[in-house]
């Protein structure tokens, strides 16, 4: 399988599952004219893969966008510390909703799938000093909303309702749901 994705965190999903992955990767302007945030996300996702798929016909490729969104603001990755800190202090003490869009493309098979899986994460009051040091770490500066759940950012989290994968960046038990409707079954993954 091809991961049309530079991130580790996909990966390291897609690999703990036992996915045989190669990363290939295109440079695409992650905009969308869509209007409704599902479907803008999911159309990122697309582009992201399909572009990737164009070059490997008979291979299996996915790809997947995440978005942080709260009170109707959408939080990409930071652009530089003070955007991160700014981030941070909007999600302190808050409830947010974190979208990732997944696309599983395979043309030779006329596979084109693109579906979206929607959590809440809910943040503690988070200090000054907890974002400084956080911000300090780095980790932030690669993350949609400025944060890692799996990472030191987990800190932060007070609870979540939906899925921990999703929110990390990859909706794995629902890209499995969707492999299984297409009868690839999870003792053929690595197959693919």
């Amino acid at each position: 399988m091809i991961l049309a994705s530079k991130s580790p965190r996909r990966k390291e999903i897609l690999k703990q599952l036992g996915f045989q992955v190669k990363i290939q990767v295109k440079d695409v302007e992650e905009i969308s004219s869509k209007v409704e945030l599902i479907d803008k996300i999911k159309d990122i996702s697309y582009k992201k893969v399909i572009e990737v798929a164009k070059e490997n016909q008979n291979s299996f490729v996915v790809g997947a966008d995440t978005l942080v969104e709260i009170g109707g603001e959408v939080l990409g990755k930071p652009k530089n510390e003070n955007e991160a800190r700014e981030m941070l202090e909007k999600l302190s003490g808050k409830e947010h909703r974190v979208i990732t869009a997944y696309t599983l493309i395979n043309l030779e098979k006329n596979i084109n799938i693109s579906e979206a899986v929607e959590s809440k994460v809910f943040f503690k009051l988070i200090s000054r000093e907890e974002i400084d040091w956080y911000i300090e770490s780095k980790e932030p500066m690669d993350k949609a909303g400025a944060y890692g759940i799996q990472g030191l950012g987990a800190i932060f989290v007070d609870k979540i309702e939906g899925d921990f994968f999703s929110i990390m960046g990859f909706p794995i038990n629902d890209f499995v749901k969707t492999l299984k409707k297409l009868g690839i079954n999870i003792k053929d993954i690595q197959k693919i």
